[in-house]
């Protein structure tokens, strides 16, 4: 099955571990297996700066770079622990017990998906505390 994607003018996707950078609007068709992300999904170390992004960040690079797997397994652990510590309500259970599940049959680019959940409920609970400290 054949993936396509758009790209953008300028628009970053990392294939492989390659870094590509579209020269204008482009469209790629990708007719094998890869590790793909696109510059919306690319999180740089700078950004993990919450528990929820960091277990998202340390997912990324699972996905990304699977030589590194025993360094980057215990740094999702830590920071899943991170998230399950500072998370409540039933929405981040759910979404903490199938990123394990993804996670740990690798499928590390599904397990972003619930991340992504995470990130936004941790934004969310966030908000809300400033807003009770004001």
């Amino acid at each position: 099955m054949t993936l396509r994607i758009s790209l953008r003018d300028g628009e970053k996707v990392v294939i492989n571990g390659a870094v590509i950078r579209a020269s204008g609007r482009t469209d790629l068709a990708i007719e094998s297996k890869v590790t793909i992300l696109r510059g919306r999904e690319i999180m740089s170390p700078a950004e993990a700066t919450t528990p929820a992004r960091a277990l998202y960040f340390h997912t990324m690079m699972a996905y990304l770079d699977p030589d590194g797997l025993s360094r980057h397994h215990a740094a999702i652990l830590a920071a899943l622990c991170a998230v399950g510590r500072l998370s409540h309500g039933e929405t981040a259970r759910e979404a903490m017990a199938t990123f394990a599940t993804r996670a740990a049959s690798s499928d590390y680019y599904r397990a972003l998906g619930e991340c992504r959940i995470l990130m936004r409920l941790e934004q969310e609970a966030l908000a809300d505390v400033a807003e009770e400290a004001a």
